[in-house]
């Protein structure tokens, strides 16, 4: 189906930001998505993780338990790119999935232990229209 034309230049939308403001709207208001990371031999690692979005950095922060310690802390450390997912279902009937993907540079930071994802690829679909299978995809970085 068809894009939607937010942006006023490469990786800024209408509002000024790198995210819509539907996007800004669904990550205020969600905290679990599952965290991609690529294993030192190339083996994809996806895990469900706590987040929060950081709309002054314009950046998703992943943590959790003990995080200092888990694979996908050491794969960010390694490779510094990450991805994460962060949907659900508007409705079953009628079947509405939303959502939306951030991939992106990313960092460990140490205090507290965490992921900092800096977005250069938004893909979202199902936001703020009608078409819940229409997808919003765009280079940001």
């Amino acid at each position: 189906m068809g894009r939607r034309r937010a942006r006023l230049q490469r990786g800024v939308t209408e509002n000024g930001t790198v995210f819509t403001d539907a996007e800004r709207r669904y990550l205020s208001d969600f905290r679990l998505g599952r965290i991609a990371t690529v294993g030192r031999d190339g083996t994809p690692h996806v895990a469900p993780v706590g987040w929060s979005y950081d709309p002054e950095h314009e950046v998703i922060e992943v943590g959790g338990r003990d995080f200092a310690r888990s694979k996908k802390y050491h794969d960010v450390k390694r490779s510094g790119r990450a991805a994460i997912v962060v949907d659900d279902l508007a409705s079953v009937d009628p079947w509405r999935p939303r959502g939306i993907e951030v991939r992106g540079s990313a960092e460990v930071l140490d205090d507290p232990p965490r992921i900092r994802i800096r977005p250069q690829r938004i893909v979202s679909w199902g936001l703020d229209s009608e078409d819940f299978f229409a997808r919003d995809a765009r280079t940001v970085g």
